[in-house]
């Protein structure tokens, strides 16, 4: 297996370019590349709109392993929970017509559902806060009974999760209940709405042609799903019932997703710029504050994540942790990536993608930093890590509200550990350990760093500091043997 996953990525990479023979590679090329790597993503689809039109798309690696299948225009991939983005417009849509309002109760529009059900919102089951039992074991994904129709009866025997706006939990149960009511106020199935005002609309007919019914049909020129499991690449088989795809059932190319996403800022879908405001609006919990699936997916609309942050916000439905569109609404930039490995999670990279193009996004600028870490590192970064004690006073005394929390310097200091800068790490980490002296991380991020620099002495007394103030702490313990042994030699 491991000569064979060895000659996939040689293959991989071979293919890792955009389709044609004679295209010249770029920067952004280079960079996907680089992440396909690091990810062992298999095959990838790109593209990139900037200011409404689509500046670059790309075909990158192997849609199918078994066949040698390259990555081409017509390569569609599944999108998961992306499908939950077209119920939201589908749901907005509706209201243009007259036929929903957003902050009525679901009892308006359904009958035959559990009392507790009935005041919640059409907003609350589009955000997931609607605190109704899910259909699904997301941990396990699968579904709480042997099929659909008997999880259904089970699930409306269940007691609400918690009460209704108090907290966000992504639930299944949510969109199938949407789905009824599109059906219901429209006259036709979700998909048959879906198709004909989004897909047909924009002009989407490799997405048309895919259909809703993800991999138990056969969907033509469909990338194959992959996942590592104990190290070793799967094939992995993903389908929803019928009454579910509104959850997680289309598959579609990056370029047609592009059009979809240019159409909508466009006002082709929706004939107001409020509903657009109102489907990317983060919905606000009764605590006053928002809630997602991350620190960064942070809030959550309808239908589709959203990135909350002062600079450079973006809403960003991401599917099976193989897929992700991100919209910049402020930058007029969007980025679709698609990909056939759950667990490639595009999302994690596509803020550092989008720093080509804005270059205060780029992480050597500090972006995504709070304020205080993000001025600390300009300095840092200019003067040297040497003296980071003083560099703080200086700063403090410059902005009374300057403060770091104990995550951010533990966070960017390994990312200076990934870099090989291992001895500018050791300062951030002897920083932590100052500011945080209660903190058992601080001291094992410490001894981490000293054991790598080959400083075992001093390795194995932030070790055992971090193993006093966290008796539970089995690793350090694990490693303070080590240690002990190692400096008898």
């Amino acid at each position: 297996m491991k000569h064979f996953l060895k000659f996939f990525l040689a293959v991989s990479l071979t293919l890792s370019c955009t389709f044609s023979a004679f295209a010249q590679t770029d920067s952004i090329d280079v960079f996907i590349q680089h992440q396909m790597q690091k990810r062992r993503i298999p095959g990838l689809n790109l593209a990139i709109v900037r200011h409404g039109k689509i500046i670059k798309t790309g075909y990158y690696g192997i849609a199918n392993i078994q066949d040698s299948i390259a990555v081409n225009p017509k390569t569609v991939f599944t999108i998961n929970s992306i499908t939950k983005a077209f119920v939201g417009v589908a749901i907005l849509q509706l209201v243009e017509e007259g036929k929903l309002k957003l902050d009525l109760p679901i009892s308006n529009y359904l009958t035959d559902i559990p009392e507790t059900w009935k005041t919640v919102k059409v907003q609350q089951l589009l955000s997931h806060t609607s605190g109704i039992p899910d259909l699904v074991d997301e941990e396990e994904a699968v579904m709480i009974a042997d099929n659909f129709d008997l999880s259904l009866k089970k699930v409306l025997t269940m007691p609400n999760d918690f009460a209704t706006g108090s907290a966000f939990r992504y639930n299944q149960t949510n969109y199938y209940l949407l789905g009824l009511i599109i059906n219901k106020l429209s006259g036709i199935t979700f998909q048959q709405y879906i198709t004909k005002n989004q897909l047909e609309k924009v002009g989407m007919p490799l997405t048309i042609q895919s259909g809703f019914g993800a991999t138990k049909e056969l969907v033509p020129n469909a990338a194959s799903q992959y996942q590592f499991a104990k190290g070793k690449l799967n094939n992995m088989f993903f389908s929803f019932p019928a009454p579910l795809q509104t959850a997680a059932g289309m598959s579609a190319t990056a370029s047609e997703l592009a059009k979809w996403v240019i159409a909508l800022q466009n006002m082709v879908l929706l004939k107001q710029k409020s509903s657009l405001e109102a489907l990317w609006k983060p919905d606000i919990l009764n605590n006053g504050k928002t809630s997602g699936f991350s620190g960064l997916l942070n809030g959550y609309a309808a239908g589709w994540p959203i990135i909350v942050r002062n600079e450079h916000p973006a809403v960003a439905p991401v599917g099976g942790g193989r897929s992700a569109v991100f919209v910049y609404p402020k930058d007029d930039l969007s980025i679709i990536i698609l990909t056939n490995l759950s667990g490639g999670t595009p999302d994690g990279f596509i803020d550092e993608l989008a720093g080509l193009f804005i270059p205060d996004m780029k992480a050597a600028n500090g972006f995504g930093m709070s304020p205080s870490a993000k001025s600390l590192k300009l300095t840092l970064d200019k003067n040297g890590y040497k003296n980071v004690d003083e560099t703080i006073k200086k700063l403090k005394a410059k902005n009374k509200n300057f403060i770091l929390t104990e995550t951010e310097v533990n966070d960017w200091g390994y990312k200076l550990v990934a870099q090989k800068r291992l001895k500018d790490a050791l300062e951030l980490f002897k920083l932590n350990v100052s500011l945080y002296p209660s903190s058992s991380n601080a001291y094992d991020s410490l001894g981490e760093t000293y054991a790598e620099l080959e400083m075992y002495d001093l390795a194995l007394t932030n070790y055992e500091k971090a193993f006093k103030l966290n008796p539970k702490n089995k690793s350090a313990e694990v490693i303070i043997a080590k240690l002990k042994e190692l400096l008898k030699k």
